[in-house]
Parts: C-alpha cells; sequence; structure tokens
C-alpha cells in the first residue's frame, strides 16, 4: 500500500559506510507482505544510521509511526535537528558551503581541519541532551565533515574524537537544502532515542516490522571498521544480537537482519548460517564500498536474514 503523504523519494542526508541505498531493490523485494498490504504500519530501526531503509518506507509504505535508535549520539543529535530546526540547519550549512567551495585545495584542507578541530575540542564540554542552538552548530559541523572527509565515513578514537582525514572532492554538495526539508517532514512520524538496540523492545507491538542493520562482521582484518563509536562490535556482539533476535521472534514480529557473508572469504565459514539456524537466510549481491585498492571493489554477497 503505497503512502502518498510523501510524493517525494528522500535520499539519506549522510554518506554513510554501510549504508543500504544499493540494497533497497533487494530489501524491498524482501519486506514482509503484511507491511507491502498495509496492514503493519509500525517500523523500527535499531541501528539507524544514515537512515536509507527508514526513508524508503516512509517514502513508498504506510507506516503510520517508526522509532529509530542508534548508539551514536552525534548521529542522534543530527537526526533530532533536522526534525526540530532544520531551517537554522539549513542556514548554517549553505553558509559552510559557500564558505568551502570558494577556497582554492590549500585553504580546503585548512577550513576542513579547523571544523574538525573545533568539533572534537566541542566535544568535551558539551551536552546532547541539554537542547540548544549549540546542537543545530553541531550538526551542522558532523554534516559537513560527513560530506568532506574520506569517504564519508565516521571514525573515532577510544575518546570519542572523530579522527578522519580529509577527502578529496571537486565540488561536494554540503547542503542539498530540498532533501534536508523532506526529511524533516518524515521524520515527524518518528521518534529518535539514543542507546543500543535492547531499548527497541519496548515500543514493538503485533504490527511491527524490526529492520536490524548492525556494524558488519568484518571479512578480514584489512576491512575491519568497528570503530564507529567507542565501543567495539565483535564476535561476541554479534553472537547478543543473534540472542535479542530469537527473543523478538517469539514476540511474532516481522524481522530482518543484514550482515557480511563471511564465505566472500572462506566457504566454510558458517558464522551467521550456524548463528541464525531455523531462520531464512538470503545471499544478496553489493558493491563493496569501502576499500583503499580500487581493485579490490566489486561485487560481493550480502545477507539478508529474516524470521518469515
Amino acid at each position: 500500500m503505497a503512502n502518498n503523504t510523501l510524493v517525494t523519494d528522500i535520499k539519506p542526508f549522510l554518506k554513510w559506510a554501510g549504508g543500504k541505498t544499493q540494497l533497497l531493490e533487494e530489501i524491498d523485494a524482501n519486506l514482509p507482505k503484511e507491511l507491502k498490504e498495509g496492514k503493519i504500519k509500525r517500523y523500527i530501526e535499531p541501528f539507524v544510521g544514515s537512515g536509507a531503509v527508514l526513508f524508503h518506507l516512509l517514502s513508498h509504505y504506510n507506516i503510520e509511526n517508526a522509532y529509530i535508535l542508534d548508539i551514536n549520539p552525534e548521529l542522534i543529535n543530527v537526526y533530532t535537528v533536522i526534525k526540530n530546526d532544520v531551517e537554522a540547519l539549513i542556514t548554517i550549512l549553505e553558509q559552510k558551503e559557500l564558505e568551502f567551495l570558494s577556497k582554492e585545495k590549500d585553504e580546503r584542507k585548512e577550513y576542513y581541519y579547523k571544523v574538525r578541530k573545533s568539533f572534537n575540542t566541542d566535544l568535551e564540554k558539551f551536552n546532547f541532551h541539554d537542547y540548544t542552538s549549540d546542537n543545530i552548530k553541531r550538526a551542522a559541523q558532523f554534516i559537513f565533515l560527513n560530506k568532506t572527509c574520506f569517504n564519508g565515513l565516521f571514525r573515532v578514537n577510544k575518546s570519542g574524537q572523530f579522527n578522519v582525514p580529509m577527502g578529496d572532492y571537486k565540488n561536494p554538495t554540503i547542503c542539498n537544502a530540498e532533501n534536508l526539508r523532506a526529511s524533516s517532514q518524515a521524520l515527524q512520524k518518528v521518534e529518535i532515542i539514543e542507546g543500543d538496540y535492547t531499548k527497541s523492545a519496548q515500543f514493538v507491538n503485533e504490527d511491527t516490522f524490526v529492520y536490524f542493520d548492525p556494524p558488519y562482521r568484518p571479512l578480514n582484518e584489512s576491512s575491519s571498521f568497528t570503530s564507529y563509536s567507542k565501543f567495539d562490535f565483535t564476535d561476541k556482539e554479534q553472537e547478543e544480537l543473534a540472542r535479542y533476535f530469537k527473543k523478538l521472534d517469539k514476540l511474532n514480529i516481522k524481522l530482518m537482519l543484514s550482515n557480511s557473508d563471511p564465505k566472500n572469504i572462506n566457504p566454510n565459514d558458517n558464522f551467521f548460517d550456524n548463528l541464525y539456524s531455523g531462520y531464512k537466510i538470503r545471499r544478496v549481491s553489493a558493491k563493496r564500498s569501502i576499500n583503499s585498492k580500487g581493485a579490490k571493489r566489486g561485487q560481493i554477497n550480502e545477507l539478508l536474514i529474516t524470521n518469515y
């Protein structure tokens, strides 16, 4: 059942490692039929990231209310600002875009690292939960860094400080005002929660679809990227998530989870096949997007796991 209240195809307002834009066709094809028929009206995404699936569902299906969660306070702050103060955010971003694009390469680099330094310095005294105009300023810094850093990565050290170098883009779009306004409109029906995935249990009902997109299990050491927050997501955390998946399954709600496929590297690695034994495991084609060596960017399989 299409949702006619949002006629715009909303795109993620962030570049994001592991973002699901390229997998939307596969995800859409494997959504629960009850959601497509308009019977499921609640959506929960406990690892929201860039929100590609969230905005796709809000644009195309009859979702009446949604809940998004993430352990990253910076990300939650950006969503909250876009929902509540999008025009003030656009004003700041347009100024940053104008300033940045008017500079030569060396000056751009100086500008980038000045913003990054300010972003990290302010972290020491920043209170995410005492919402003020500083939250809007910080969200603008976050989006600026995301649009101009290397590969759109969000990576922090153990102190939580952003440490990604500047990327090499000729004319990056830092402020897409039209898309930010459409995102803000869509987020009016979304509750935004800072916290880990276990908080999602309190929001489920019998008409709920939950999509889990956790930090992927690295295929090898060189592809390891778990420093999305200052907390690691190791095999132990993957196993804990699987237990939580099974807990929600007993509530008779529809669940989908994505992850990397270890069999890309080792055909005998049955980590997820064993972990989600008894559930439907689909191997779908995806394009590897994070690798410093261009020759190693290509088609690989990823996993879509459902309880239906």
